[in-house]
């Protein structure tokens, strides 16, 4: 079951969609919602000079006043926007530079459920948080709900699109969408490039039927196409509401690095996005 959702916001328009999300999921399960505030700081690391980077470290100082000045304001008005949910809430903050946040925030959310932010990649006049969606999809063995910027809740899951291959990070999102899975209306999973003479759908059908889950099941071939691009025709096709796959990557020099079709997803999903690694 989902008790606790966290709920990434920066002070931007993004915030206010997020929280539509996390409440309407909260309140379905009467769930608690955390709202946790990232705080940007300026980086003092690149303050260096021939004189040592004297007059920059004065300027990256008040430059840091500011932005804590800034936050406080931004934290009391978030305050104020959580006490009017009609789900238990709270507010967490975190001040410091990008690094450290992405870090602390993956952290904070391996004791949530379920993580809410905004899908990192495609165009969007929002701040770009990929650096945190990263670490919290890498580093905090949680799900992540990944919204589409500007787009509102309308009402609630009905139709669920599952992307299945029967890999480990398909199964992790499997289980981790389970609940949301379990009160849509309709699931269907969709199997791209199905080795010849096999079903290996067989058993996450019988598995979702264990659960009270009538899946249907729909093949598809990538042909010339990319993987995405047939997740994608077949989550417009069905009005997919959310979409469910494993997301896939690796470590590089200590950098999260996208695999080809989650990277994909996540820069032109036009469905909220349940992913897990």
């Amino acid at each position: 079951m989902i008790r606790d959702i966290m709920v990434h916001l920066d002070g931007s328009p993004e915030d206010e969609i997020r929280l539509e999300h996390g409440q309407a999921i909260a309140s379905a399960g009467r769930a608690h919602l955390i709202g946790i505030f990232t705080n940007l700081l300026p980086n003092f690391t690149a303050a260096i000079g021939i004189d040592g980077g004297a007059a920059a470290m004065q300027v990256l100082t008040e430059l840091e006043d500011k932005a804590r000045q800034d936050g406080d304001a931004t934290a009391k008005r978030l305050t104020e926007r959580l006490a009017g949910l009609q789900v238990p809430s709270e507010l967490r903050r975190f001040d410091a530079t990008r690094g450290t946040l992405s870090a602390g925030v993956a952290e904070q959310a391996r004791c949530a459920d379920l993580f809410i932010a905004t899908r990192p990649y495609g165009e969007t006049e929002t701040p770009v948080w990929s650096d945190l969606v990263e670490a919290v999809l890498f580093g905090s063995g949680r799900a992540l709900l990944l919204v589409p910027p500007g787009q509102h809740r309308h009402g609630p899951i009905q139709t669920v699109l599952v992307a299945w291959n029967g890999s480990r990070e398909a199964a992790r999102a499997l289980r981790e969408g389970l609940d949301l899975i379990e009160q849509a209306s309709r699931t269907v999973v969709l199997v791209v490039d199905p080795p010849p003479d096999t079903m290996p759908w067989l058993e996450v059908e019988v598995h979702l039927a264990r659960h009270g889950v009538v899946a249907e099941v729909t093949t598809a071939e990538s042909q010339d196409r990319r993987v995405a691009d047939v997740i994608l025709d077949e989550a417009r096709r069905l009005s997919a509401d959310l979409v469910v796959m494993g997301g896939y990557g690796h470590t590089r020099l200590r950098e999260q690095v996208f695999g080809g079709v989650t990277l994909d997803m996540l820069s032109a999903a036009e469905s909220p996005l349940l992913v897990a690694h």
